[in-house]
């Protein structure tokens, strides 16, 4: 097996004269550099990489921990960390969740394990406390975290959904439903506390079966249309968090002579280009942006700011 030891032998120099050209040192003779290239090239060696990154202290791997990789949601968050860490000579390590607590505790000891640099949570299902002993400062959230020493970047879904409720109250819509991922979770969190805060703000009623909760795509979408239509007592409106999950519901409200907006108004987030091909309403949240930020906030050395993102309203067919 190749190993500096044989190079040095071939080129007639010294193990550390292989190692200075191996690693670009400047300090060696040109001569004698070419003389340990040709020798590799003889031998055809390559270096252990991580034998490189144990000397330098860096692997330049990021981990990721995202839910699902099916859902265009984190598609986008990765696809901006992706871009950024490409700029950085970076490489990633996705660890699928499925939010599996466990899941998600092995991709910690892997940086416990120096196996990555870092770590970004594109979503979470372990409590803080259960991950304190891990996090570090190459530890980022795409969430608020309400730590502020933790690094974090997350989009205000909060004033997102106020605004929501208020674009339909100026609609004339008082009774209003809400379309949910999941009830937990500090995004969801935020999400459910700006409903219940902008209703009671409104003094309008908000009953607990016209939230939909566990809504992530086309066919979740399709179900939500087919549970209100058998309400005896329906919203004129629902908030829905996932353009995927409100195109089902247009595409079962056509089959069931369901007319949108006229007897149900929906309000969608992501304006994905699906919302614009289907005429829906639908709100802009920098999703990509959030990887994008995410990643610098890795790079940062420093206690950088929480990154606040907003969302912006694109008005079509649907409300």
């Amino acid at each position: 097996m190749t190993n500096i030891r044989s190079i040095a032998k071939l080129a007639g120099v010294s193990v550390s004269t292989v190692s200075r050209v191996l690693n670009d040192h400047p300090y060696v003779k040109e001569e004698k550099r070419r003389k340990v290239l040709h020798a590799v090239e003889q031998l055809n060696y390559i270096k252990n990489a991580n034998a490189v990154h144990l000397s330098k202290g860096k692997t330049y791997s990021i981990g990721v921990i995202l839910p699902y990789l099916n859902l265009p949601y984190f598609g986008e968050i990765l696809q901006g960390i992706a871009g950024e860490a490409l700029k950085y000579g970076y490489h990633l390590q996705l660890f699928q969740s499925d939010y599996d607590r466990g899941a998600e505790l092995d991709a910690f000891h892997r940086l416990q394990m120096k196996e990555v640099d870092g770590l970004i949570l594109t979503s979470r299902s372990n409590s803080l406390d259960a991950l304190a002993s891990f996090i570090n400062p190459n530890v980022v959230f795409c969430e608020n975290v309400f730590d502020p020493t933790y690094k974090k970047v997350f989009i205000d879904h909060y004033q997102g959904i106020r605004s929501a409720l208020e674009y339909l109250h100026s609609k004339g819509h008082s009774q209003i439903g809400l379309c949910l991922h999941r009830r937990f979770g500090t995004n969801s969190e935020e999400r459910i506390r700006g409903f219940f805060d902008g209703s009671e703000a409104a003094c309008h009623p908000v009953r607990d079966e016209w939230i939909f909760n566990d809504c992530y795509d086309l066919q979740d979408g399709r179900d939500v249309l087919s549970a209100w239509e058998e309400m005896e007592e329906k919203p004129s409106a629902l908030i829905v968090t996932s353009d995927q999950v409100s195109a089902g519901m247009v595409a079962e409200a056509g089959k069931r002579s369901i007319m949108i907006p006229d007897d149900l108004a929906i309000l969608s987030f992501d304006n994905h280009p699906l919302a614009d091909a289907l005429n829906i309403t639908s709100f802009e949240v920098p999703i990509r942006k959030v990887g994008e930020e995410a990643f610098k906030l890795f790079l940062d050395n420093k206690h950088p700011d929480p990154v606040i993102l907003n969302t912006k309203l694109f008005e079509r067919g649907s409300v």
